[in-house]
């Protein structure tokens, strides 16, 4: 768990190595999920796949769920005629990128730099070689665009839900002209399928009380002080050997958020004998439901160990199940 064991704190964390970045197996390969909508078919040829040359008033509008085909497990995905180098109708932004609609797109919000987006994709080399495709694997991939390679992040947030377009990733954009084992060099070719998005919640507000604990919080013998923001529904105190799941937010005593499973979009489960102390102490006062602030003393945090977040800690913890 980030932020809360000792090892594994990174003071970056919305910032992930980047496509589509290995991380995801060349471009999220693995990072779909169980609520993926169902394949779409971007295999086929035919007027509303090709690029259109004359004009954006040509450009079909995104098709309708009967219009969905599944596509046969395993099908190659043939390198669109224009796969060398993008066409002089293409769009190109001050970055270099190069982009063509295929097809336009249903809705009007467009994603930013930290949404969570679900896509087909089918990505080439200039020489027409396919190196990876969720079309081929049967499933659309879903991941946030701070997540991935730098053409990727830019790119689709031109988009709409529904839309299809063609990308001319530039080198320097994607894996650059060295880049790790397994990676594709240069300039990398994609058609890319907005298919959903997903805004990430609210940034949670700093506590007026970061600086440290009022005279009302309840203190423990070992430093530990916290307040009950709200009740649990729950009786049951899960003990230190516990598995629990919860969402929670950590600040240093300046307001500066370092860590919020919040912000993610996700609860985190963890073992409470596998993080910091005041932690393991903290928790076990808490019921299911209850959420509660915490003041954590630094020998009860990180004890200044280094690039971990210094001093006293708050956190805010809602307690959603021992498992």
């Amino acid at each position: 768990m980030r932020g809360l064991t000792g090892t594994q704190y990174t003071p970056s964390m919305t910032k992930r190595a980047s496509l589509l970045a290995l991380a995801f197996t060349f471009a999220c390969g693995g990072a779909s999920g169980d609520d993926a909508d169902d394949p779409i078919d971007v295999s086929e040829g035919g007027e509303a796949e090709d690029p259109i040359a004359d004009g954006s008033a040509n450009v079909p509008t995104c098709r309708n769920a009967e219009e969905i085909a599944p596509v046969a497990d395993g099908d190659a995905i043939p390198a669109p005629p224009d796969v060398a180098a993008a066409p002089p109708d293409a769009e190109v932004s001050a970055t270099g990128l190069a982009s063509k609609q295929l097809i336009r797109g249903c809705g009007t919000e467009h994603p930013d730099a930290n949404t969570e987006v679900t896509v087909h994709y089918t990505g080439w080399t200039t020489d027409g070689e396919m190196f990876d495709s969720s079309v081929t694997r049967g499933r659309p991939a879903t991941f946030p665009l701070s997540r991935v390679i730098a053409g990727w992040t830019e790119g689709v947030q031109l988009m709409t839900v529904g839309e299809k377009r063609r990308f001319w990733i530039p080198g320097d954009l994607a894996y650059g002209a060295n880049p790790r084992p397994g990676a594709p060099a240069g300039m990398l070719v994609f058609d890319v399928e907005l298919i959903g998005l997903v805004q990430p919640p609210a940034t949670p507000t700093t506590p007026p009380d970061v600086a440290g604990p009022p005279p009302d919080a309840a203190r423990t013998a070992s430093g530990l002080a916290s307040r009950v923001l709200e009740p649990g529904t729950g009786t049951q105190h899960p003990t230190a050997r516990s598995r629990v799941r919860v969402h929670y937010t950590g600040w240093t005593t300046d307001g500066e958020m370092f860590d919020s499973s919040v912000t993610r979009g996700r609860a985190s489960t963890f073992p409470l004998d596998g993080v910091i102390p005041g932690w393991t102490e903290g928790v076990q006062l808490m019921v299911v439901g209850e959420k509660r602030r915490f003041w954590i003393p630094e020998d009860l945090a990180y004890a200044g160990r280094p690039g971990a977040p210094q001093g006293m800690l708050v956190f805010d913890v809602e307690l959603i199940a021992i498992e």
